[in-house]
Formats: structure tokens, C-alpha cells, sequence
């Protein structure tokens, strides 16, 4: 495992910075914020593959996960107006989005009873009538209906606004929602958690500090959390460095987040369409940067619908160890901002084929990272199969 990194340390052209950076990743030993913005401004990309990859195997092997899920999106109506953002409307154009009932939720986890599904996503726009007494009406009711399906609901963002509305505080309010069912938080809503980006990009909602108080208040109610980062519009690489650095300091406070989900910025359809987005060789830089700073996390996410299939089994060799689940086209959030899946959907058999074909070993999990399936010897019928790219991924053993 160790003759890749090994190899890149011994490059004789390797400035002596990244050669000591290098040593720390190989001694599992924390590299420094000033580190990190090295890697993203020097590191070349075989170099940041090699300290990744080394990292990820550290962790998972040669493992891979995905888990079956689907999403529910209560509402694209907001009153928030984040400039990146394609997806939501604000109350005023209420005849571009829309609002969904309860009895239209219920029917939709209804719709997937004969179905092995181990996962429901809630997430939404934030609106007034969609209150804390709403949702753990909600949460109640699926739980009722279907008492093992793992509820993973809401952004801090969400959270923020219900809880500021009901007056209670942060502990309080998730206390509600885990009495009525929520399993788990995804990490939506981080953005960049520095004031000077957030000012820009989406002024009006919770800063940075309260979207890491209230993950640090579930994750002492014993609520563990995935978390986020916006990258790849107006931040600079130290942005991206603090942001990760803050990160890293809540999960040495309280080991409950699972999972880091870097999320690209995409142009279609929002207020800041004048940028171009970055490369997919950014999205790999930004990948395996993660990978090496964030050491106490333990998995790190490409979250396919957003980057497409193909960059998405690429940056399994720069340090990413999961990717997502089905989704089950239950999602609209990235493709109205103009993502490569406009139906973003994939059945098991496809997840698998596209962990195989370079080379890693698909193992089903549940929304906490348990494995359920290993799926590396499993062979698919092939009017049920559907072929996915091969990528040769040239792999430290």
C-alpha cells in the first residue's frame, strides 16, 4: 500500500516542502493549515493522488460504499436568496416552485414499500408554515409507517430557521425531532463558513458558527452528521483551508460527523452564472486535498449526481471512498443548476459496475456507514445489467 507514496517521496524533482508534507501524511501524522494551502497551490495531481489514495486505503481498504436511498424535497420555495443557488424560488415566485403536503410526502415513502430501500433524504427550502411541529409530525408518521427506514433530514439551515420560529433552542428543537424519528443530519447548508465569502454568496442565513453549534448540539444528543463545502466560485484556497480546519476542530471535539461531501458549484441558473466553474482536474485537487486534511473524518463522499459518472469513479483514486446511493431521480437540487444528470438516477446493478470497473469493491452500506452487502463477487443478470465506463485506475497494492 505504501510503494506509491513511497515512490513520489523519493521523486528527486519534489520540492523539499511537499517532501516533508508527504513524510507527516505517511507517519499518519496532521498536517498544518498553511500545509493544506501548499498541497492546493504546489502539489501537482499524481503527487496529491499518492498522498490520498495512501490515506483512503489507510482507512477503508480497498472498500467502496453507496447505500440505496431516496429524497424527499419538501419545498423549492424559500425565503432565504443565496446568489449560487438554481434550485430554490422565493415565496413571490411561488408558481415556479412548489409546496408539497404531508399526505404527498407520506405517499411518496409509500411508493418505495416493495422496494429494499434503507434511506430517506429530507431536505428543502425553508419556509414559514413548514415548522418544527410540521416536520416531527412528519418524521412520526414515517416512522409509524415504516419504523426501520433511517431518516436523515434537514440542513442546519432548516434547523436554524424552524427552531429560531418555535423559540427554542438548538438541543431543544433537536431533541423534538429525535423523539419523533430523525436518525441522522446531512451536512447541506456549510457553504464556506468564513464571514467575508457568506457575506457575498448568501448573507441572509445562518452564519458559519451556528451551522457548527447546532451539528455540535446533535452530535451531543448522540445525532451523528455528514458536512459540506461550496467550493469553486469566489473562494480562494485559504478559504477552503479554514473552512476544513473548522471542520476538523469540532470532529476532535465531538466525533460525530461520518462523512465530508465536497459540493461543486454549478452556473446554470443562478445569480452568480458570470463564473466559470472549475475543472474536473480542480475537483480532484479538491478532493484529495480533503482527503489529507480531514483525518479524523472517516469517509469522504462524491456525490455522483452533481459531478457525473465519470469524474465521479476518477476520484475514487484521490481519496474518495463512498459515493452516495440510487437517489431514485427523488432529486432536483443540482440538476436545475445544470449538472451532466438530468434524471440523476442509478439502479444497484449500475452503482456496482461503476465501483468494479476501476478496479474497488462496491459494498452496500446503511446511512452510518454499517455494511450491509458485499457485492464484489455478486454477478447481475445480464438483461438487468447496465454497462458504465472503464477507467483504468492504477492503484498502490
Amino acid at each position: 500500500m505504501t510503494s506509491a507514496i513511497e515512490s513520489v517521496l523519493r521523486a528527486p524533482q519534489l520540492q523539499a516542502d511537499l517532501r516533508r508534507i508527504g513524510e507527516k501524511v505517511l507517519n499518519q501524522e496532521r498536517i498544518t493549515p498553511d500545509e493544506g494551502v501548499m498541497l492546493y497551490e504546489k502539489a501537482d495531481l499524481s503527487y496529491l493522488a499518492a498522498l490520498a489514495n495512501f490515506v483512503r486505503e489507510q482507512k477503508h481498504g480497498n472498500n467502496t460504499y453507496f447505500n440505496r436511498n431516496f429524497h424527499i424535497e419538501p419545498t423549492n420555495l424559500c425565503v432565504y436568496s443565496c446568489k449560487f443557488c438554481s434550485y430554490s424560488r422565493l415565496i413571490k415566485q411561488k408558481e415556479e416552485g412548489w409546496i408539497l403536503t404531508k399526505e404527498q410526502m407520506m405517499d411518496i415513502v409509500k411508493s418505495y414499500d416493495q422496494k429494499p430501500v434503507t434511506e430517506v433524504h429530507i431536505v428543502g427550502g425553508v419556509l414559514p408554515q413548514m415548522n418544527l411541529a410540521f416536520f416531527t409530525d412528519l418524521l412520526r408518521s414515517i416512522k409509524q409507517h415504516r419504523p426501520e427506514l433511517h431518516i436523515k433530514g434537514f440542513t442546519a439551515v432548516e434547523y436554524y430557521y424552524m427552531f429560531k420560529k418555535a423559540k427554542v433552542n438548538y438541543t431543544e428543537g433537536l431533541q423534538l425531532l429525535l423523539e419523533a424519528g430523525l436518525d441522522s443530519i446531512p451536512g447541506g447548508g456549510a457553504e464556506i463558513f468564513h464571514p467575508d465569502i457568506r457575506q457575498q454568496i448568501c448573507e441572509d442565513k445562518c452564519t458559519g458558527q451556528e451551522w457548527l453549534a447546532i451539528h455540535e448540539a446533535a452530535h451531543h444528543l448522540g445525532i451523528p452528521s455528514n458536512c459540506t463545502m461550496l467550493y469553486g466560485h469566489i473562494e480562494q484556497y485559504w478559504h477552503r483551508i479554514d473552512h476544513l480546519e473548522r471542520l476538523r476542530q469540532l470532529q476532535d471535539r465531538t466525533q460525530g460527523m461520518n462523512c465530508f461531501i465536497p459540493l461543486k458549484f454549478l452556473r446554470e441558473n443562478n445569480e452568480m452564472s458570470y463564473l466559470n466553474e472549475v475543472s474536473v482536474l480542480e475537483d480532484l485537487r479538491n478532493y484529495a486535498v480533503s482527503r489529507i486534511y480531514l483525518d479524523n473524518i472517516p469517509h469522504l463522499k462524491a456525490y455522483w449526481p452533481m459531478i457525473g459518472k465519470t469524474t465521479t469513479q476518477l476520484s475514487l483514486a484521490f481519496g474518495v471512498n463512498d459515493i452516495d446511493g440510487t437517489i431514485d431521480d427523488t432529486t432536483k437540487i443540482y440538476s436545475m443548476a445544470g449538472a451532466e444528470d438530468q434524471n440523476p438516477t442509478m439502479s444497484t446493478q449500475q452503482l456496482v459496475a461503476l465501483i468494479k470497473n476501476v478496479g474497488r469493491r462496491p459494498i452496500e452500506r446503511d446511512s452510518i456507514f454499517r455494511p450491509i452487502q458485499d457485492y464484489s463477487e455478486i454477478v447481475f443478470p445480464k438483461n438487468e445489467f447496465v454497462a458504465l465506463p472503464v477507467i483504468q485506475n492504477e492503484r498502490s497494492n
